[in-house]
């Protein structure tokens, strides 16, 4: 069917005034539920060629996949990962050369050292029913290699961009962290103070994904890698917020679908899943990592 083509006489007038009137609405509609704007943005992001730099002969047996494995040996046992060198390349790089001793770190005395940093280091947090996580080398968890770097996550292959955040049980923390944050709640009597106005934003933000609301917190994610859920034995990044890796890592009794979208996982357990039992059993801090070792089956 063909129709008339509109002619530069034909009421240019009403026109405007109806594209007018729709701005006009869509901002009142704004102005009356400010969470109905999507402001996420995907990050940058380059993956790297992930590099062995000391080839290691493998003292077990191997699984007949090509990757890149790192086992952990210790006091209770060894653990044997495969490491995702294609969906988190800077994590894994950062992980393998702190293991080999190929990157300087710094600790509190201020010297920079090179040497395999895991070595004699222990699980100082255990909890039943959760995870095991080493990587501090004060023990407390206090401690870092002497820099930060950011979280190489997609949130979207992890269907937080899908998930309503007020669906979504496990993230209603978040909801409210942001909520209050955006009306300048800092203290639970405050809220209590301003319920009726509380309750009414957070029914307002409830139709935004989790990714959305995440964002708004400050993590940032990217469009590219295919991140892995935090299942059982997930080996992934701890971390004190977004983008503050280090060198501590955890690694899953039980799936956690809460730390979905807040840490990045970069391995999984491939042998020596009930270490991590023993390890629990044994309490906090009584397990150490006698070695991490790196072993590089990728196809040549």
């Amino acid at each position: 069917m063909n129709y008339p083509n509109v002619k530069s006489n034909s009421k240019p007038g009403i026109l405007g005034a109806l594209a007018w009137f729709t701005i006009l609405l869509f901002s009142f509609a704004c102005k009356a539920n400010p969470y109905a704007e999507q402001r996420y943005v995907p990050e940058a992001y380059s993956p790297v060629e992930v590099v062995v730099r000391k080839e290691e002969k493998p003292r077990v047996a191997l699984p007949e996949k090509p990757a890149i494995y790192a086992l952990i040996e210790t006091t209770q046992g060894n653990m044997l990962f495969e490491l995702y060198d294609k969906d988190a390349s800077k994590t894994v790089q950062n992980f393998i050369d702190l293991a080999q001793g190929e990157k300087e770190f710094t600790l509190r005395n201020g010297q920079p050292q090179k040497r395999p940093f895991y070595d004699g280091l222990t699980f100082h947090r255990v909890i039943e029913g959760f995870m095991i996580q080493g990587g501090c080398p004060y023990g407390d968890g206090s401690g870092t290699p002497g820099y930060r770097f950011a979280d190489e996550i997609n949130a979207a292959s992890l269907g937080l961009d899908q998930a309503k955040i007020g669906q979504s049980q496990y993230y209603t923390g978040y909801l409210y962290r942001y909520i209050g944050g955006e009306l300048g709640i800092r203290s639970q009597r405050e809220a209590d103070e301003r319920r009726e106005e509380l309750e009414s934003n957070l029914e307002k933000a409830k139709n935004l994904s989790v990714m959305e609301i995440l964002y708004r917190l400050g993590y940032r994610y990217n469009n590219v890698v295919k991140s892995k859920k935090a299942i059982k034995g997930a080996l992934a990044m701890a971390n004190a917020g977004p983008n503050t890796n280090g060198s501590q890592f955890f690694i899953n009794q039980v799936d956690t679908p809460h730390l979905d979208g807040l840490h990045t996982v970069f391995g999984q357990i491939v042998q020596g899943a009930d270490i991590v039992d023993k390890i629990i059993a044994s309490g906090n801090g009584k397990t150490t990592i006698r070695k991490v070792s790196i072993f590089d089956k990728r196809a040549k």
